[in-house]
């Protein structure tokens, strides 16, 4: 019984990997690699902060491995790919909106903060 199976396997894993594999399956696997890219980029992130962290790398990484599995999704025809992209990719467009905001408020209260300073040290030296 152990035999048949590994010898099933065996055939099983032939067909996927060598028989079945044309242009669109290493577009997947591509896809894929970028898509599980981002942890890698996630994972040194956080090694580097001694915390847990999530980059703006992560965010583009998981954009262009979702729009390359979306694409794979509809070569292939899968409806269970298709629709479990097309709605992860709108969550990390809007991460990436969020963290821009962010940054932008940021930016505008430095800016208010340095030209209050500015203000103050004017009027102290006038």
């Amino acid at each position: 019984m152990l035999m048949r199976l590994s010898h099933d396997l065996g055939l099983y894993l032939y067909d996927i990997v060598v028989a079945r594999f044309d242009v669109w399956a290493a577009f997947g696997v591509i896809a894929q690699l970028v898509f599980g890219a981002r942890f890698l980029v996630q994972w040194i992130a956080s090694e580097k902060a001694e915390r847990s962290v999530i980059p703006v790398g992560f965010w583009f990484l998981s954009i262009s491995g979702g729009l390359m599995t979306l694409i794979y999704g509809f070569a292939r025809r899968d409806l269970v790919i298709i629709l479990g992209q097309l709605f992860s990719i709108f969550i990390y467009v809007r991460n990436l909106m969020l963290i821009s905001k962010e940054a932008k408020t940021k930016a505008e209260a430095r800016a208010k903060a340095i030209a209050e300073a500015e203000t103050e040290a004017e009027t102290a030296a006038g």
